[in-house]
């Protein structure tokens, strides 16, 4: 059971390193670095992962205390970092939300749920081994790969040259999404970003 005073864990996921930066598999650390910024603060090194606390929300009751985390981990390895930061931070797992890409979705798509499966996600698959399935998931759409392409190979491919011309305004609506989340809950994260 939670309350609002309990601290949210905010998980962009990724695969560390400036040769994954700009894949598409990393977009849950651009939506972090994002918040990070938003912020106004640093991420710091911890163990097998990087971290800020901060609060995320206009001053006030909508305010929440937030933990961000990128994994430094591979993405398929997130679960142990991402279990760890919620034990010591004593999050709930209703309040950990992970941030990542989608290939069932549309590019440009952004879809918010509770609970589910992995759909074949090595990062979510990581992350429901080590605590239960039962976390928020901010679903970020890059689509499926063109032709026969392996998906391996197009999640660690950077976003096109068309998809970068709009990454930079889809990643500040994701962020805007998981606010919208923490101030005013899922239902009305869902009706106002789900497309």
């Amino acid at each position: 059971m939670s309350d609002a005073t309990d601290p949210w864990l905010i998980v962009g996921l990724g695969n560390p390193g400036p040769e994954y930066a700009a894949n598409r598999h990393n977009v849950g650390f651009m939506v972090a670095d994002l918040l990070a910024e938003r912020i106004g603060g640093k991420f710091k090194r911890a163990p097998k992962a990087q971290v800020l606390e901060g609060r995320i929300g206009p001053p006030g009751p909508l305010s929440r205390r937030v933990v961000l985390a990128k994994p430094m981990s591979y993405m398929n390895l997130s679960g142990g970092p991402v279990a760890a930061l919620r034990d010591f931070y004593k999050v709930p797992l209703g309040h950990v939300v992970a941030v990542h890409d989608e290939l069932d979705i549309d590019y440009g798509t952004l879809r918010l749920k509770l609970g589910g499966g992995d759909n074949g996600h090595n990062g979510l698959k990581s992350m429901t081994k080590a605590m239960g399935a039962d976390y928020h998931r901010v679903r970020f759409g890059i689509g499926r790969p063109p032709g026969r392409m392996q998906v391996a190979d197009f999640v660690l491919k950077d976003f096109s040259s068309t998809e970068r011309k709009e990454l930079a305004y889809e990643v500040d609506r994701a962020a805007d999404a998981v606010e919208c989340l923490l101030a005013e809950g899922l239902e009305r994260a869902q009706s106002a970003y789900n497309t």
